[in-house]
């Protein structure tokens, strides 16, 4: 069993007796509970069934006390899972806990058990312009960019990915010195043909406009695939529209389309991921000979 999963996707009791947080903390076993406060102190309170919990704000998250972490990062834990050591009793009943020291762990055994390729699952934590936090195990944050999470030009990471949306990701470089991940995603999501398998010449399906240059407007159909209507000025990126699809060239990985109408609204499509456990040595996104984008790990 993988004991370094993001938080909410590790096993969780209802409860905990005395008996289990004792022997949790004799073999430094990672739990995981639901944050029920944050007192003024910023200190967390956890419910673990036989008694209250306690995580102090120096070991609530890593970097909190040399203010590489925010205290939002702490605040926002109320209501939600956290992983954490027991460290110890309180003579009035509580438990002492250390988030802290259950995400150093998590990151040690990334840093020295993985490897750039290897897929791991993760939970979105965090949106910014420039890509998407998420936890990779215990909480410990790892950044998902922008032009890796998926191929179709998006602006934002909310034009595909949301706060607590579960992914899998490929771990894209680690730098042990800093302790730091970064991820990647896109090589997950199917290669051109894998993704053009999924339509029909004739079809009439929905897509959303990524962008327009003078030639044509690109409208992605899935993440990882994007088709050329002809110019239009008035469709603008995030628009979202109902296509008639013209061809699809194979032998140049491109996809003609028509724009029939403007949507009001497009529902949200679950991520299909093309493999979700294992190991990536390298990614083409089109054939040999016309892949333009090659991710080697």
């Amino acid at each position: 069993m993988n004991c370094y999963l993001p938080e909410g996707l590790h096993p969780q009791p209802d409860g905990y007796t005395q008996e289990e947080l004792r022997f949790a903390m004799a073999q430094r076993r990672i739990l995981q509970a639901t944050a029920v406060r944050c007192d003024e102190r910023h200190d967390l309170h956890v419910q673990l069934g036989c008694c209250e919990g306690l995580i102090p704000r120096a070991e609530a998250a890593r970097g909190i006390t040399g203010g590489q972490t925010r205290d939002i990062a702490i605040l926002s834990r109320v209501g939600r899972p956290v992983c954490f050591h027991v460290t110890g009793f309180l003579s009035d009943g509580y438990a002492i806990l250390s988030r802290r020291s259950a995400q150093e762990q998590a990151l040690d055994h990334i840093l020295q058990s993985c490897r750039p390729g290897d897929i791991l699952p993760a939970v979105v934590t965090g949106l910014a312009p420039f890509g998407a936090f998420c936890d990779i195990g215990c909480g410990v944050p790892a950044l998902l960019g922008l032009r890796e999470i998926c191929v179709s030009r998006i602006r934002h990471p909310s034009d595909c990915l949301h706060v607590g949306q579960q992914l899998y990701t490929v771990l894209r470089s680690l730098d042990p010195v800093q302790r730091r991940v970064w991820l990647t995603q896109r090589e997950l999501l199917g290669t051109w043909e894998e993704n053009a398998a999924r339509f029909r010449p004739g079809q009439t399906v929905a897509g959303v406009v990524r962008a327009r240059q003078p030639y044509g407007v690109f409208i992605s159909l899935t993440p990882n695939l994007s088709g050329l209507a002809d110019p239009d000025d008035t469709l603008q990126p995030g628009q979202p529209v109902c296509v008639f699809i013209k061809a699809i060239h194979p032998e140049t990985l491109k996809i003609k389309l028509c724009v029939l109408h403007r949507l009001d609204s497009m529902p949200a499509q679950p991520l299909r991921y093309m493999k979700t456990e294992g190991h990536l040595d390298i990614w083409r996104y089109g054939s040999p000979e016309l892949a333009k984008i090659i991710t080697v790990f």
